[in-house]
């Protein structure tokens, strides 16, 4: 038996029985430990705005690093509530939706959107109200803890959305529900593997960048927006922004670089919410870029 991930189950299940401002208030505490001790989530996010931001004033950096740091916390804390309580619930903690007509049109239209979503806020009610939308189809790699895998299935699925394995498979099936005219959720803002991945600007800096939605674009000419839940005092903001036209390119690296660029503009609608403690500057170029080692 798995002693831990039974305890992790267990733990997420009475945070779940919790209301959502109370998770919340958890998820400050925790978070506010981990930037008041230090440790690499504060490190890696101070290293990480430095290279995005280097004419920002240290004092701004490092209270930007402090407030992603509580972020991913509350975060963490927030999901359990989440995705434990029926919809009906979890609804109430919208308070907003921005240009949703972004989203929308597209379904109407029957031509399959696929929606970036950043590391902003709380992904997971962002991807939870996708789904009530129209069909939305995700990538889905099963945790470490085995016992938490149900719980986060079931937490993603319940209002009707499809998770796909993060393979060829999985492709495939993003691929089908865009010519299908359905929704299909991409993170954008991860390091791919060296097969799966261009270097375009980011923040300046040739980054590794997926080519996952480059492709499916291509292939299947659907519609693209950006999304994130913005967290607000009492509950979430759902932002839809626009894409630059050149995110259709058939170059990909003027696809990706616009990519690059709607994220950054994701970012700056709330930078404080990103989650900045993420090792986005690994590869470099020329190989590993050494950024995160420790000195």
């Amino acid at each position: 038996m798995d002693i831990k991930g039974q305890l992790a189950a267990g733990a997420l299940k009475l945070i779940g029985l919790l209301p959502l401002r109370w998770s919340r208030r958890l998820g400050s505490v925790v978070g506010y430990c981990a930037a008041t001790t230090g440790g690499d989530s504060l490190r890696i996010s101070r290293i990480n705005l430095e290279h995005c931001y280097p004419e920002m004033p240290a004092a701004t950096r490092d209270k930007l690093a402090r407030q992603s740091v509580i972020g991913t916390a509350q975060t963490g804390f927030e999901v359990a509530s989440l995705w434990r309580k029926p919809w009906s619930q979890a609804e109430d903690n919208i308070e907003r939706v921005r240009n949703q007509q972004l989203l929308t049109e597209g379904v109407d239209e029957g031509r399959g959107v696929l929606v970036l979503a950043p590391h902003i806020g709380n992904w997971e009610i962002f991807g939870q109200f996708l789904a009530t939308v129209g069909p939305t189809t995700s990538l889905y790699a099963p945790p470490k803890i085995e016992a938490l895998d149900p719980l986060i299935r079931a937490g993603r699925e319940k209002t009707g959305a499809n998770l796909v394995p993060t393979n060829v498979r999985g492709v495939r099936a993003l691929l089908k529900a865009l010519k299908a005219g359905g929704i299909v959720g991409v993170l954008p803002d991860q390091e791919p593997d060296l097969s799966g991945g261009e270097f375009a600007p980011f923040f300046g800096h040739p980054t590794l960048t997926m080519t996952l939605a480059y492709n499916l674009i291509q292939r299947t000419g659907c519609k693209v927006v950006f999304g994130f839940a913005k967290r607000l005092e009492h509950g979430f903001e759902l932002v839809f922004l626009p894409v630059e036209k050149a995110i259709y390119s058939e170059e990909t690296k003027v696809s990706l670089a616009a990519l690059n660029r709607g994220v950054e503009a994701c970012i700056a609608e709330a930078p404080e919410q990103y989650q900045w403690e993420y090792k986005r500057f690994r590869r470099g170029p020329e190989g590993r870029t050494g950024l995160y080692k420790k000195k």
